[in-house]
């Protein structure tokens, strides 16, 4: 890794680096806080964790061939290198902003209540077609997590797409310093993380603290069609690039046709030019993430021709709205995480199967007092979209199934727990059904999958 000698490191961290002097001329090879990935000449940061302090670890990183490591613990006359800081969290995010500096590439920020992971994955992918792109990988977004994507940054990629997710104030501002994106993107302001934002207002200003480490000579992209979006002027003073559905929208899709759980077929118009593509994914928000796709696409040179390829490129991801067809069953995973917002639009989808219809969903976290409102409303809106079966497990899930009951939902039913729905899921569950598995990360939903697969037969 190019300008990340010991000495670089070391000056980057404010630390005191202990070892052969020798060695601060030494770059390392990598930057992990995982023992389990270190590789010869690694540098391991020692992150204390739950359950587990990576100081710890430190002897077995050095047999396993690291070059140095980060530690808040003295290590007295250790027989290899470290550096000594004051927080090894705090190293890990000076370096990465170290690090990031000395990069010459494009970086694509993206955030946003409700899409950041299926909106990287469509603009990734777009990208893909002419950059070589690296990714935010899994859920990596957080200030653990963006440092060490931006670290698997190398000479040979060309741009960057980061998603960057956060749950109270000052989060973003911290993320930003570190990516210092040319491109920002937000796709929607919802109500996540209410328990710390308070409000849809709170979540502006969060989100869009991204802008004040931005390159001043970027662009900033807004969905149009999201209310407190569209009125936002950014401080900074650079005029947003809107997409959406509106005539207001530079970047906006027209002749939307839905092909249900097929996906959808969408005409595209730019401020210079209009092409068909196909969305394999199903969900309007898919039509809205291509139209993303393609505004950074267009602002990075793209033709229209290679941003279809890379809209129709798109796969789903595990646990994001992907469609896994079984002997038995169509099985809708989604159960990465949820909020109000992503429960609504998943039983939109849902709701274009031509079948018997189920929904299993499960509690949403970090919804603030509010909670019981925002769980009911999801029930309410399960029973309007005629929701044949609803099942709703968890202890909060149980104003889902409240909601629905009292909005005249056919079929509802509530378990404290999953082991509970597996009972009966002989009795509840029909050959054909289409069926919805949403829930919070906390609720371990891949499991409801892996039992409905199992129970279904062979995937097609």
């Amino acid at each position: 890794m190019k300008h990340m000698t010991l000495a670089e490191i070391t000056r980057a961290c404010r630390g005191v680096y202990h070892g052969d002097s020798a060695l601060a001329a030494v770059e390392v090879s990598s930057v992990t806080i995982d023992s389990r990935k270190v590789v010869k000449g690694s540098l391991f940061i020692a992150i204390k964790g739950a359950r587990v302090d990576g100081h710890d670890l430190i002897p077995q990183t050095m047999e396993s061939g690291a070059l140095c490591a980060l530690s808040e613990r003295d290590l007295g006359d250790a027989p290899f290198p470290y550096i000594l800081v004051e927080s090894c969290r705090q190293a890990l995010k000076d370096l990465a902003e170290h690090y990031r500096r000395s990069l010459d590439i494009r970086m694509v920020g993206i955030s946003g209540s409700v899409g950041k992971t299926s909106t990287k994955e469509m603009i990734a992918s777009v990208l893909s077609q002419r950059y070589r792109v690296l990714k935010t990988e899994g859920n990596f977004n957080n200030e653990v997590g963006l440092p060490l994507t931006v670290f698997r940054i190398r000479e040979e990629h060309e741009v960057a797409v980061l998603e960057m997710g956060i749950s109270d104030f000052g989060e973003m501002t911290r993320l930003a310093r570190i990516a210092r994106p040319d491109i920002c993107v937000i796709t929607n302001i919802g109500c996540a993380h209410l328990e710390q934002l308070k409000d849809r207002d709170g979540i502006l200003k969060a989100k869009t603290e991204m802008f004040a480490f931005m390159n001043p000579n970027g662009q900033i992209l807004l969905n149009g069609d999201d209310d407190k979006l569209r009125t936002y002027t950014p401080e900074n003073g650079l005029q947003p690039v809107y997409f959406g559905l509106g005539e207001h929208c530079s970047f906006r899709a027209e002749q939307v046709v839905d092909q249900g759980l097929r996906g959808t077929d969408a005409e595209f118009v730019t401020p210079d030019s209009r092409f068909s593509a196909h969305i394999s994914i199903p969900g309007s928000h898919m039509v809205h993430n291509a139209m993303a796709g393609t505004a950074v696409g267009r602002l990075l040179g793209l033709t229209d021709s290679e941003i279809r390829a890379g809209i129709e490129a798109l796969v789903p991801l595990a646990g994001r709205n992907h469609l896994i067809e079984t002997d038995t069953f169509v099985i809708i995973d989604d159960c990465y995480n949820a909020n109000p917002a992503s429960m609504k639009a998943s039983l939109d989808v849902l709701a274009k199967a031509d079948t018997r219809i189920a929904a299993i969903l499960g509690d949403m976290g970090e919804l603030g007092d509010n909670w019981k409102a925002l769980h009911r409303e999801v029930g309410r809106y399960a029973a309007e979209l005629g929701i044949q079966i609803l099942i709703c497990i968890g202890e909060m899930a149980e104003e889902i199934a409240a909601g629905a009951r009292e909005a005249g939902a056919p079929e509802v039913c509530h378990y404290a727990d999953k082991q509970g729905f597996f009972a009966e899921l002989d009795r509840l569950l029909k050959p054909g059904d289409s069926i919805l598995v949403k829930a919070s990360h906390m609720m371990e939903f891949p499991e409801i999958v892996e039992r409905l697969q199992a129970k279904g037969g062979a995937s097609r």
